[in-house]
């Protein structure tokens, strides 16, 4: 069944985040060349300050393809001064892929958009970007990622060549004995039942039955993925595709219910025309319907008049 998965890229400046974007859309099929950040070409930096100073300012919508799986892609500013923007961005998302450097590690904007996604209750996907810089850390990168972030990390791409131009990445083998245990250890703090029957199987569980359960896990934001790369060299993004799956939503909006939806961005078109775009949660948006507003932060008494909807535009890939 086709399943729409509202993804937020979430990182500290300088981690790769607009890259790791650049490279996802390229490899989806979305764009033909991969942008440059330093160039000013990249898809979703549009703003002439944008472009100028090589940073994410404010957010930007994409959408791709993977199987059956269409994810509405949000790249969100890494720089702290705009924090509001991502902080509106989080609000209507289903999962997050948090980017972290694996030269400079867990940084403090890590920390904060952590925090956030915990206290939402979002699924997180952690990407180690850079793998294959000078400098780059494996095994104690991710003893510091569980420590400063207090997540228990599920570890899925075992890294060759690390720091290097060779740097490779490869699933793990989940139904190796080592794999196993390492998983089932993390599991089974959020499991008694998944601990009994590991007990009960001497240890025999199959790779199958541990995915299930890691897909549970992952929907329910008890544990966090880890996958290893390199968004310049596209290492690594096959493995990230295949991880969409263990983030997306269980269930369809209801479309036969009152209408819900949350204006997250807003934009003016070079004619004056505003541009609203949504999270609709449930329910039916049509053109020239009527639409009532409602501002979380109006004063007292202030009463806010219908907006007709003039036009609908969906984002495809």
């Amino acid at each position: 069944m086709p399943t729409t998965l509202n993804l937020g890229v979430l990182a500290h400046v300088d981690a790769g985040k607009t890259s790791l974007t650049e490279r996802i859309l390229f490899d989806a099929g979305v764009i033909r060349t991969i942008g440059d950040v330093d160039h000013g070409t990249t898809q979703t930096d549009t703003l002439v300050l944008e472009r100028q100073r090589g940073i994410t300012i404010q957010s930007a919508v994409v959408s791709f393809r993977v199987g059956d799986l269409t994810c509405n892609l949000i790249d969100t500013p890494g720089h702290p001064d705009f924090i509001a923007e991502v902080e509106r961005a989080l609000g209507v998302l289903d999962a997050v892929i948090l980017v972290v450097s694996a030269v400079e590690g867990v940084q403090s904007q890590t920390r904060r958009l952590s925090r956030a996604i915990a206290n939402l209750g979002l699924p997180c996907l952690i990407f180690v970007n850079k793998i294959d810089r000078m400098g780059a850390r494996e095994t104690d990168l991710v003893d510091e990622i569980a420590r400063e972030l207090q997540r228990d990390l599920v570890v899925l791409s075992r890294v060759t060549d690390l720091g290097t131009r060779d740097a490779a990445s490869a699933p793990r083998d989940l139904g190796s004995p080592r794999a196993i245990d390492d998983i089932v250890d993390v599991l089974t703090r959020h499991d008694d039942a998944l601990l009994q029957r590991f007990v009960d199987a001497d240890g025999m569980l199959t790779g199958d039955e541990l995915s299930g359960t890691l897909r549970e896990q992952c929907a329910r934001a008890t544990v966090t993925p880890v996958m290893f790369g390199s968004a310049m060299t596209g290492v690594g993004i096959p493995q990230l595709f295949e991880g969409l799956s263990l983030l997306a939503p269980a269930g369809k909006p209801d479309d036969d219910a009152p209408l819900a939806a949350e204006v997250f961005k807003v934009q003016r078109l070079p004619g004056g025309e505003r541009i609203l775009i949504c999270r609709i949660w449930s329910g039916t948006m049509t053109v020239r319907s009527n639409v009532p507003i409602v501002r979380p932060h109006a004063r007292a008494g202030e009463e806010i008049p219908p907006s007709k909807i003039t036009g609908i535009d969906l984002f495809r890939d």
